[in-house]
């Protein structure tokens, strides 16, 4: 099966737009949905199911469960985040943040709608379901402190490779002492180097460090401080790569993912800005695929 088809270059298109329009011109997005109705509003996010109508047709593979899902999806969330936006003027976090935190994280976590996609094509979910988190947290709920703006500045480089070189060394020797890491000297090229990194900046740092630094660490430390919010969430990054590279339980990822989320957390709290800590993230990936796995 073909996976580029004008169909799915439509619908990666479609699915893009909205993460990259709030990371690139928060303020215009935001303008731009406050100026629609009401209703309008929460209505809007159910258009996320048409890069999943164009894939599964293409593919042959569409389900009527499954469009209504990403079409729900999203305007539940819109509806869950502007209540609590209502009821939780001072943002200190509602229940209905962390359900819907809940429900992202272990979605993506657990691959639970990954079946609607055909093979190889299941990166559109997470991005999907990313598109209706920035929605809801920063367009309807408009979150304080997310720092999801990705017009880099060089304070944000400057800092994300200093939490690199803290982590680096630390995450090495811890590691490889555990037989998890494994060094290999081969020079890939400039090319693969800056591709993997590009990469990984915007399709895997971005989307976790918006989710646990922008919104999960950020709600979190109303509530438990600076210091608790920041190991919080770095054991909850940690949890999350349980079940990554192994069919059991990996404690070895955990760990490590566990350790490098601590200096994710300090790139993002620095300046409040997923930039920095996506550059600690996408670097330290982009170092360990390329050299240590």
């Amino acid at each position: 099966m073909a996976l580029v088809t004008p169909l799915n270059l439509i619908a990666a298109l479609l699915a893009l737009i909205p993460y990259l329009a709030v990371a690139f011109f928060p303020q215009l997005a935001a303008e731009r949905v406050r100026a629609l109705p009401a209703w309008m509003q929460f209505a809007w996010p159910a258009a996320l199911a048409i890069p999943y109508l164009l894939v599964a047709c293409g593919a042959g593979v569409f389900g009527w469960g499954w469009l209504a899902l990403y079409a729900l999806v999203p305007v539940a969330i819109a509806l869950l985040l502007g209540q609590a936006a209502r009821v939780d003027a001072g943002q200190h976090g509602n229940w209905r943040d962390f359900l819907v935190l809940a429900g992202l994280g272990l979605a993506v976590d657990l691959r639970w709608f990954e079946g609607a996609w055909p093979a190889h094509l299941a990166i559109f979910n997470k991005i999907l379901l990313l598109d209706a988190g920035i929605y809801g947290f920063v367009l309807i709920r408009e979150l304080d402190g997310t720092g999801f703006n990705l017009r880099l500045r060089w304070k944000d480089v400057g800092i994300g490779l200093r939490e690199t070189a803290w982590c680096t060394p630390i995450a090495l020797a811890l590691g490889l002492s555990l037989g998890f890491l494994h060094l290999h000297g081969v020079w890939p090229g400039i090319g693969p180097i800056a591709g993997a990194w590009l990469f990984t900046f915007f399709f895997i740092a971005v989307p976790e460090e918006l989710f646990f630094r922008g919104w999960l660490q950020n709600l979190l430390e109303k509530r438990l401080g600076r210091y608790g919010a920041l190991c919080a969430t770095a054991c909850l990054f940690g949890l999350a790569h349980f079940n990554k590279r192994a069919l059991d339980f990996n404690w070895r990822y955990v760990l490590l993912a566990a350790l490098a989320g601590i200096f994710y957390g300090r790139a993002w709290r620095q300046e409040r800005r997923v930039g920095a800590s996506a550059v600690t993230h996408a670097t330290v990936d982009a170092i360990w695929s390329l050299w240590l796995r």
